[in-house]
């Protein structure tokens, strides 16, 4: 039997009876990626008030160093850029599930209001209990899922077109911000600077124990997206054609929901809602590993590198240090425009 010609360079893997089709330029985009994930890495680790030189960052993270440089590498600046290349790359898959399942290059937690459950799941924990990051998670999980079935319920109507629930989410979306911003207002004043602080999106309170949890629950969570990566990508060719190929429909979609949710949950209970990278990463990851359609390793290689480059605008490029959200939200908001923009002209 002659081989199947694709189109394009693959490489295929096969152990037992299972087959992994691996597409030549998605390794390289995301070898590409990585390359320049770790030169802005060194750079983050490098600049600060007190400047250090590539071969102390690297002699640090060897462990040859001691003292002072091995205090301010390892444990103050590592942790840091640590979560912004975990924290991003779950961002970043997290939104190209959400976009590979609605079919639509707005479809983000984010946009949609996933993220403002979060938030707001995470903020009462926060400002009614005061617990852990365990427990903020959970609230932030809880929120995140709340929202979710509430925006399925309001956007179905004989099934849910991806337009339209994300239209609901829009809306559902400002309501929460409302709501977020009321129970900011009703707390203590002490409470409520430091949750509106966390709530712009900032990795300053990031520690080493937040890293190491949050890094273990998203690494679960993105072998779970792995393994639905497959029929994710046979539903975006409709839910008929998925199932004409074995793809069970609904405990695919729920499993997805579910797992996008998480991670965006786990990322909102750590850093506050860092807006936009879910939103922008996988279209950026699609059009330079030119895919047909969403796919997840690159996404997450571009969201790492989008949260931890804007990390290091927001602290050593801009004027002042800000939270790593705003500028999150500056860089994606003219890009949310532009998507609306052409989703609309779309329709018209």
């Amino acid at each position: 039997m002659s081989a199947v010609d694709f189109g394009r360079r693959v490489l295929v893997l096969r152990r037992g009876g299972v087959a992994v089709r691996l597409e030549w330029r998605s390794i390289v985009v995301c070898a590409a990626l990585a390359i320049v994930l770790v030169g802005m890495a060194v750079l983050a680790l490098m600049t600060g008030s007190y400047q250090l030189s590539p071969e102390q960052v690297i002699s640090a993270l060897a462990g040859d160093e001691t003292g002072l440089v091995h205090e301010i590498v390892v444990e103050w600046r590592l942790p840091r850029v640590t979560a912004a290349v975990v924290f991003g790359a779950a961002l970043g898959v997290s939104g190209a599930v959400f976009q590979s399942l609605m079919r639509n290059p707005l479809a983000s937690p984010d946009v949609i209001g996933f993220s403002s459950g979060s938030y707001t799941g995470a903020l009462i924990v926060i400002l009614v209990v005061g617990g852990s990051y365990l427990e903020v998670a959970a609230g932030a999980l809880l929120g995140g899922m709340a929202t979710a079935l509430v925006v399925y319920l309001l956007a179905y109507r004989r099934g849910v077109q991806g337009f339209r629930l994300i239209i609901v989410g829009i809306g559902v979306s400002a309501m929460l911000v409302s709501v977020n911003t009321w129970l900011i207002l009703k707390a203590e004043l002490e409470q409520a600077m430091s949750a509106a602080a966390w709530g712009a999106g900032s990795l300053n309170g990031v520690s080493w124990g937040q890293v190491v949890i949050g890094g273990i629950c998203i690494a679960v969570l993105l072998v779970l997206a792995a393994m639905l990566s497959r029929p994710m990508r046979q539903m975006e060719l409709g839910d008929d054609a998925a199932a004409s190929q074995g793809v069970r429909i609904s405990p695919t979609r729920l499993g997805l929901i579910v797992v996008g949710v998480a991670l965006t949950a786990t990322v909102t209970a750590a850093s506050g809602p860092i807006a936009f990278i879910s939103l922008v990463a996988p279209q950026i990851a699609r059009r330079l590993a030119r895919t047909a359609g969403i796919t997840l390793a690159p996404a997450a290689f571009v969201g790492a590198l989008l949260c931890l480059t804007a990390d290091y605008i927001a602290q050593h490029v801009a004027p002042t240090p800000l939270p790593v959200g705003i500028i999150t939200v500056m860089l994606g908001g003219g890009y949310l425009g532009y998507l609306l923009f052409t989703e609309a002209r779309k329709r018209l």
